[in-house]
């Protein structure tokens, strides 16, 4: 039910105070005992001019943008977390430039409160993809459309104690997700309309006890149960679901186990009916949100209540392979999930994760939060993803986590969510190497033959690749490039930007220069950017950056 997951894949364009930070955090403790101090506060303010062109003979864009922001990381005996953060205001000369204020920034960080007790909390503002059958902007700068303003947050303790040869666990989490009304460019041209995804609320707790292979007998046994509940605020949806299960691991040699599992769980999802007119179609409020029908009763769209049951191995040659693979039987399919990580040393990390749940888009948004590591890098102020993509870590330790799956589009309905991720992040003196590859499927949830909604039993589904290069040039400047392609698909039919036969293409590459004088930082890049819908003809673009940076 709890769909906790390693997600991992993919790049994104980095930004010099991203690895310097974290080289900062570790410099100020060496030598310092365990129990030393190590916090890094950081608060600048930026100003950049920024000229985009569409290449088919459309308009050129150019505007000002004014930036405040702060990079903070802390490690400590007890505490370990990091936060980027900030706010940009955008000033046209002659157009109107869309989604004039922007937020940006993540935070993760966990703490140590006793031997027994931990905290952890994350926090991300960033704008994504609504409609998966829109345009697919790459580059966010300039009037881009079909994108929303996104914040979620989460948070909670852990609790991890040991009875004998008993280990005892249990957590609970919040959390919130808010989604801005999304900006379009230009009216529909086929297609029926989408629903908007207002907010939502969630709780989860969950709770275990075992014991490991060899202790009380010779298989290891583990028993766990929990709780998952999550309210949203457009037509009143819900999801709640509960799950018990048992899990075995039997050693048959020094580097392989077996593994199987037996649980029972109910998940629901349900919402109220929307508003139509006469005509059918829906009625909708002053934010472009669906009206809920006056008097509708809560319908179910998915449900699932009964046994399901995995089998798998477990290979661990050396500390630094693990690799896990189950099959099963679940919601009332085939269902096949595993992970594999292999961490050549301290800065060289590779991933792959195969995933299978029952999703909302704020909890998927919240699971793939809480499994971004405490150290990452942050992206480039001026073409990069903003933390909607892929997001590294410091160390091949913790090699970061991708959230492309979760992003291809903003869904307001339940969906059942499969994949894949596989991601390569290597450090080698001044040079930093990411490639990722992924491909995500949803399956969405309604109740059957509600008014106004078309998403009942369909799919959509993306494929993405990314790579970045970044090479540090000296102790004040360096490059970076990034390259990206991505593929959207849907039964949904046309779509709001465009309408017509087949998916949505998206494509570019964007390249930057830096150099630091000492607190001023100024940066010029370069990006080329393509997407496709359809049967319509390719929309190229290019941006090009000038930025300078004061840090206090």
């Amino acid at each position: 039910m709890s769909d906790v997951r390693l997600i991992l894949g993919g790049a994104a364009a980095l930004f010099v105070a991203g690895p310097a930070l974290a080289q900062s955090v570790s410099e100020t403790g060496s030598g310092s005992g365990q129990g030393a101090r190590r916090v890094v506060i950081r608060p600048y303010i930026e100003a950049t001019q920024i000229l985009t062109a569409d290449l088919g003979g459309g308009d050129v864009l150019t505007y000002t943008s004014l930036a405040a922001g702060v990079d903070a990381a802390v490690s400590t005996a007890r505490i370990n977390g990091q936060v980027s953060y900030r706010y940009e205001r955008r000033f046209a000369y002659d157009d109107d430039i869309g989604d004039t204020d922007i937020h940006s920034g993540l935070a993760r960080v966990e703490a140590q409160l006793t031997r027994n007790l931990s905290l952890e909390a994350g926090g991300i503002a960033t704008r994504s993809r609504s409609d998966i059958r829109g345009a697919a902007p790459g580059v966010l700068v300039g009037n881009v459309s079909n994108i929303a303003q996104v914040y979620a947050v989460y948070g909670g303790p852990n609790f991890a104690a040991q009875a004998g040869d008993v280990a005892l666990n249990a957590n609970y989490r919040l959390g919130y997700t808010k989604v801005e009304t999304p900006t379009f460019g230009t009216a529909a041209t086929g297609g029926q309309r989408l629903d908007y995804y207002d907010d939502s609320i969630g709780h989860t707790a969950t709770a275990s006890a075992g014991f490991r292979p060899g202790t009380l007998l010779p298989v290891g046994l583990t028993a766990s149960a929990g709780f998952d509940r999550e309210t949203a605020g457009q037509l009143s949806q819900r999801y709640q679901g509960y799950f018990g299960r048992g899990d075995a691991v039997l050693p048959v040699s020094p580097y392989v186990a077996l593994t199987a599992g037996l649980g029972y769980e109910r998940i629901e999802t349900s919402q109220k009916d929307a508003l139509v007119d006469a005509a059918g179609v829906p009625v909708l409020e002053r934010d472009g949100r669906f009206r809920t029908a006056p008097g509708s009763p809560l319908r179910i769209a998915y449900r699932t209540d009964g046994l399901y049951y995995d089998a798998g191995v477990i290979w661990r040659p050396n500390r630094r392979t693990s690799v896990e693979a189950r099959i099963g039987e679940r919601y009332g399919s085939l269902s096949f999930t595993g992970t594999a990580t292999y961490q050549a040393s301290k800065d060289v990390g590779v991933a792959v994760n195969v995933y299978d749940g029952v999703q909302t888009f704020g909890r998927q948004l919240r699971t793939g939060l809480a499994n971004l590591p405490t150290s990452f890098l942050a992206p480039n102020q001026g073409f990069a993803q903003q933390f909607n993509g892929c997001v590294f870590g410091a160390t091949g330790a913790a090699p970061g986590g991708c959230l492309d799956d979760v992003f291809q589009s903003i869904s307001t309905s339940s969906y059942r969510a499969r994949g894949i991720d596989a991601v390569l992040v290597a450090t080698r003196g001044r040079t930093t190497f990411g490639g990722g590859i992924g491909y995500a499927n949803r399956r969405l949830f309604a109740p059957r033959g509600a008014p106004g909604l078309v998403v009942t039993g369909l799919e959509d589904e993306s494929y993405y690749g990314q790579l970045y290069f970044a090479r540090s040039l000296s102790s004040v400047s360096g490059i970076n490039a990034t390259a990206f392609v991505n593929y959207f698909d849907s039964q949904l039919g046309g779509g709001f930007v465009t309408a017509g036969d087949g998916g949505v293409w998206s494509y570019g590459a964007t390249g930057t220069y830096y150099r630091n004088f000492g607190r001023l930082g100024t940066t010029a890049s370069l990006g080329l950017y393509s997407f496709k819908v359809g049967d319509f003809d390719s929309d190229w673009s290019a941006q090009a950056l000038l930025g300078a940076r004061y840090q206090f």
